[in-house]
């Protein structure tokens, strides 16, 4: 029997404008030095501003910094300029939309650093991975929801491409931070469809897995591609282990029909996030943070001399002060109007974008300098265990957010070059009841690895116990996972004669 029911239930929408930040704080430098010129492009009312780009590169600002926040960024000119607020989905700028003192002075000054430059000319960056991805996302007919989706799975893929965060925490963290409610069955759908985009099996969460996805869409000889998915399907343990005789027997195969469906398996591309694309090097990559050591004090200067400086055009603002001012608009020029208002409140869009994106940036490089100050003043040994949701607590943002700053970004600093996510690792305990970070205990993995007698290597087993002698309490399945992730194979197969 049919019955209708009320059901009163409160959702989120995120704004175009919102989308638009998100998108612009996921770009690193280089992406968001052509992004802006795209928009210059693409909006009249928005113009490069010359002058000041000449002024700022003639013009020397004295860097100073607070010990106790660690940052060397110059006041900002506009006190009246509003700020994004995360928790509440609020945008901050929608106040002055309608403002008509706004129409009198606005314009974004690029704040950038005139130091000397202390790195040399590079190639300029092709498109990264992560921009291919988000690229070919973009061309789905997608709910904004599911783009939000798309975003934060390209958003937790490793450099091999492999997925890390497992389909239901994403769900999770969506529904307890931006509000969306999506099932783990709908999740899992834009997951397949992510993995067939261009590297195809990218995104995949185990080797299996991706394999698999690259045997069901290859245009292989039906045959050996039947045989290659049965095999990785069902006896992929098996097979990692190259137990080709037990394979034999199991799906009753020839020797020679072995070697044809290994060969075919072969040809596949287990890192599919690895040299698909041109993607940057590391001797080709622009930091954008540039972090330097002064007396006994840290500075901090966001790397974006390159950053066009941008402003509204003042023919515009006076065409559309004139407008405003009638009484009466003939259509045509009603027509015009209207279009200049949309392409204003546009262009102040995305001006408010790239600022807040600027301040999002160095409260996050802040908070991970003050929380990894060790590492940075001592070396690699010192880095400490964190995740995202100790920075997300910390400068009181949603983890999403974090992870949008990390991922491709880096920063120049006494240490070298590394990407963010090089700083958030999980710990373990040990006998100190401090905590060491996983990267350190992975490392130490490698070299008794290394220092081993390869006519009779260490088991797992012997490794954790190695490891607990030191003081680190770790299981051996745990020593397994870290072995895995380091592509360094088991005992049987590093022993030598």
């Amino acid at each position: 029997m049919l019955s209708l029911t009320q059901k009163l239930s409160q959702q989120q929408k995120l704004s175009p404008q919102q989308i638009q930040y998100q998108k612009l704080l996921q770009l690193n430098t280089i992406a968001l030095e052509q992004r802006i010129k795209t928009e210059l492009e693409l909006n009249p009312i928005l113009e490069e501003d010359l002058e000041l780009n000449q002024e700022l590169e003639e013009k020397e600002i004295d860097d100073s910094i607070d010990s106790d926040d660690f940052d060397s960024e110059t006041e900002k000119d506009n006190d009246d300029e509003e700020n994004f607020n995360d928790e509440d989905n609020e945008f901050g700028i929608e106040d002055y939309l309608n403002d008509d003192e706004y129409f009198d002075d606005i314009s974004y000054l690029n704040r950038n650093q005139n130091e000397e430059e202390k790195i040399q000319p590079i190639a300029p960056q092709r498109e990264t991975l992560n921009e291919h991805l988000l690229n070919q996302l973009y061309l789905l007919n997608l709910e904004e929801k599911f783009v939000i989706l798309g975003e934060e799975i390209i958003g937790n893929l490793d450099e091999d491409g492999y997925l890390k965060q497992t389909i239901a925490n994403i769900v999770d963290e969506l529904k307890s931070f931006h509000h969306i409610d999506i099932s783990n069955e709908e999740a899992e759908n834009l997951l397949k469809e992510i993995q067939l985009f261009e590297p195809i099996g990218i995104a995949s969460r185990d080797l299996r897995e991706c394999l698999l996805v690259q045997i069901q869409h290859s245009s292989f000889d039906p045959y050996y591609s039947y045989l290659a998915e049965v095999m990785l399907r069902d006896y992929f343990d098996v097979f990692v282990q190259k137990r080709y005789d037990i394979l034999m027997s199991k799906m009753s195969l020839t020797q020679d029909t072995l070697r044809s469906v290994l060969e075919l398996i072969q040809r596949l591309n287990p890192k599919p996030g690895d040299g698909n694309l041109e993607a940057v090097e590391m001797n080709q990559i622009t930091p954008d943070f540039i972090l330097e050591k002064h007396e006994d004090n840290f500075i901090i200067t966001l790397n974006d001399r390159s950053l066009p400086s941008i402003t509204i055009n003042r023919t515009y603002l006076e065409m559309l002060d004139e407008n405003k001012g009638k009484k009466k608009i003939e259509p045509r020029e009603k027509t015009t109007y209207k279009f200049l208002r949309e392409k204003f409140e546009s262009a102040k869009w995305f001006i408010a974008c790239i600022e807040q994106r600027r301040e999002t940036l160095m409260k996050v490089m802040r908070a991970i300098l003050e929380k990894q100050y060790e590492f940075f003043e001592k070396g690699p040994k010192w880095l400490k265990p964190m995740i995202y949701k100790d920075v997300a607590d910390e400068i009181q943002m949603d983890i999403s957010t974090i992870s949008r700053v990390v991922n491709g970004k880096f920063v120049q600093s006494p240490m070298g070059i590394h990407e963010l996510k090089y700083f958030f690792s999980e710990g373990l305990a040990t006998d100190s009841g401090e905590e060491v970070s996983n990267k350190h205990i992975k490392e130490r993995i490698r070299e008794i690895i290394e220092s081993e007698n390869k006519k009779s290597p260490y088991s797992d087993d012997r490794l954790a116990e190695i490891l607990n002698e030191e003081g680190i309490h770790i299981a051996r399945r745990t020593v397994a996972k870290y072995r895995e992730q380091l592509r360094l194979p088991v005992a049987r197969l590093r022993k030598t004669l």
